[in-house]
């Protein structure tokens, strides 16, 4: 049983923790050093100011499962009906539909809010488990960086997938 709530300050030392592990172990994020539960704080912080999500899972026992958030794709103003997401997983749990929960209620968190395209930048195009589990939800590939990032001592892609929120494209917001 999977519970996913917002994220608060008594989830950071699990985010962190989370997070670390995918810096210095995945090609998921292209951070190389882990960010301090200030920065990630801060972060968090950040991102729910925007009046965005930063969502965690939780077991029946209340243990961080794994976190997620959306945020703007980018300042300017011309891309306010567009936001990224993001989702990491506690690495021994990864396969078992936490992620698709967090991203599932991010993509309804961000449409309630009006959000009209979410756009995934997936690190690297052998995770096939993050490009799985956007597919599964109705996102698309669409497009490849090739070889954008450096990390473990080989380039790494980035892969681009988008889905459309609500009415997409048509009409047009008011």
């Amino acid at each position: 049983m999977v519970t996913v709530r917002d994220a608060g300050r008594a989830d950071l030392p699990a985010i962190t923790a989370i997070y670390g592990h995918h810096v210095l172990h995945g090609t998921g994020t292209f951070e190389e050093e882990p960010p301090t539960e200030e920065d990630m704080a801060a972060r968090i912080a950040k991102v729910q100011g925007q009046g965005c999500a930063w969502l965690v899972a939780v077991d029946e026992a209340g243990r961080v499962l794994g976190y997620g958030y959306y945020a703007p794709f980018r300042e300017r103003s011309a891309y306010r009906f567009t936001a990224e997401d993001s989702v990491y997983v506690r690495n021994d749990i990864r396969g078992q539909g936490v992620g698709k929960a967090l991203v599932a209620e991010l993509l309804a968190h961000a449409e309630a809010k009006g959000v009209r395209q979410m756009v995934a930048v997936i690190g690297d195009s052998e995770n096939v488990g993050s490009i799985g589990l956007h597919v599964s939800l109705g996102f698309r590939q669409v497009g490849v960086l090739k070889a954008v990032g450096m990390k473990f001592g080989r380039w790494v892609d980035v892969v681009q997938m988008q889905k459309a929120l609500g009415e997409g494209e048509r009409p047009l917001p008011g």
